[in-house]
């Protein structure tokens, strides 16, 4: 269930439907700030602090991904749904590389947006599985240290020392710690999906194709590292050794 600090930035031109969302969300107990274009959206955004935001993408002054990116440029972790009534496959894939949470078509089950609400912040605030593989904490990548906690990844120079850091969105370093977890080995794509993104489908599959772009662009700074696409299987996190480059 919500707690009291778990509040979201609604940004819906449809004032009734907008309406009828928000007081729905606050009888389960959310706490909800009604915004009704994407420039009220970036204002009420600015002046809150918010655990979770979902943009309707055709909106009148500023468009729902214009939104998202402006957010995304002043908080890179921010959880974020899209509402919209659009279905073409491009507009999805636009939504996820932005860095879209999640991706709901209208109409849609109120139970369901619930739900995907409820997975999206337990995994944005670290209240994941309590198997053992998800107590691991740090990782040795290669000339990369990973720190999963902090979400932190760091690449170390010839002698040791830190040459560079980066600090990875939620969601990067949740499927970083599963490549970890399964070093050299394959991810299946099926058991990522299910474990990070809630579910197994097309759309989250491009989205997990984006961010295994994104892990790739990381971990550039070591040649010895590779994240191979296992067609039809999943993923694979390579590491070699000096001799074996």
């Amino acid at each position: 269930m919500a707690t009291a600090n778990n509040r979201i930035l609604l940004v819906e031109d449809d004032q009734n439907f907008g309406d009828v969302l928000r007081s729905y969300l606050e009888m389960h107990d959310y706490e909800v700030t009604l915004a009704t274009d994407g420039v009220e959206g970036l204002e009420s955004y600015k002046k809150g602090n918010y655990d979770l935001c979902i943009f309707d993408v055709m909106m009148p002054k500023k468009d729902g991904f214009t939104l998202a990116k402006e957010i995304r440029e002043i908080d890179t972790t921010m959880p974020i749904i899209f509402l919209t009534a659009k279905t073409m496959k491009e507009d999805v894939l636009e939504g996820f590389k932005i860095g879209a949470d999640d991706y709901i078509s209208k109409p849609f089950n109120s139970e369901e947006l619930l739900y995907r609400i409820q997975a999206i912040l337990k995994r944005s605030q670290g209240k994941g599985g309590e198997n053992k593989e998800e107590e691991e904490k740090e990782f040795e990548i290669g000339q990369y240290h990973f720190n999963f906690p902090l979400r932190i990844l760091t690449l170390r120079d010839a002698k040791g020392e830190e040459a560079e850091k980066a600090k990875l969105s939620p969601k990067e370093a949740q499927l970083l710690r599963m490549f970890c977890t399964h070093l050299n080995d394959i991810l299946p794509r099926s058991e990522a999906l299910t474990k990070i993104w809630g579910e197994d489908n097309y759309f989250t599959a491009r989205s997990m194709d984006v961010f295994v772009t994104k892990l790739r662009k990381y971990l550039k700074g070591d040649s010895n590292i590779e994240i191979v696409n296992i067609h039809g299987n999943g993923f694979q996190l390579l590491v070699r050794s000096e001799k074996e480059a």
